[in-house]
């Protein structure tokens, strides 16, 4: 496929017009862009995200964003390394103590382009947010540097803990992908 080849990000099944969308998008970006995968905020970049889900699969781990201030996802920036799925499970054991998380499919979850205003001298800029999905199997969670706390929110909470609807999205497209996986 050739979306796999030019991007390193894998298959990705469109559920509605916003994942449509937000698909198009990331496929124009990464077929103009030839450093897409690094740190330029220049032309933005490709990040990308693990939506962890509890072993019971009825929570998903947030973290307090230390310079965000706010309840995200875990991941972060590919740095370079054009693989997508990688970055995120690497990010997501960096930032959760995890020791070990299962990947539930190797799609694409989510797709999730915003922008990042400008900071420290580096301008605004998109980030093309790439999301995977994995269950926890081992380890107690630990904060990183990166975070103010770690919780296991449950996804029927979840409106609760954060109004982004770019985290909201992991409550509304779960039961969709339990039933394709099978869970």
């Amino acid at each position: 496929m050739e979306d796999e080849r030019i991007c390193g990000i894998g298959r990705f099944q469109p559920q509605d017009a916003r994942d449509g969308d937000m698909w198009q998008r990331l496929r124009a970006f990464c077929a103009r862009e030839p450093q897409a995968f690094d740190r330029d905020p220049s032309t933005g970049h490709v990040t990308a995200s693990a939506f962890v889900i509890s072993p019971d699969l009825t929570s998903v781990l947030l973290t307090h964003h230390a310079k965000l201030d706010r309840w995200l996802q875990l991941g972060g920036h590919c740095d370079g390394t054009a693989d997508a799925r990688f970055v995120a499970q690497k990010e997501a054991y960096e930032e959760s103590g995890l020791s070990r998380l299962r990947l539930l499919s190797p799609e694409v979850f989510d797709v999730d382009i915003h922008e990042i205003p400008a900071y420290a001298g580096a301008p605004a800029h998109l980030h093309y947010d790439v999301r995977y999905l994995f269950v926890a199997e081992v380890g107690n969670i630990v904060a990183s540097a990166e975070s103010h706390a770690l919780a296991w929110v449950p996804l029927d909470q979840l409106q609760d803990r954060t109004t982004a609807e770019s985290v909201r999205v992991v409550a509304r497209k779960w039961p969709v992908w339990q039933g394709r996986l099978g869970l």
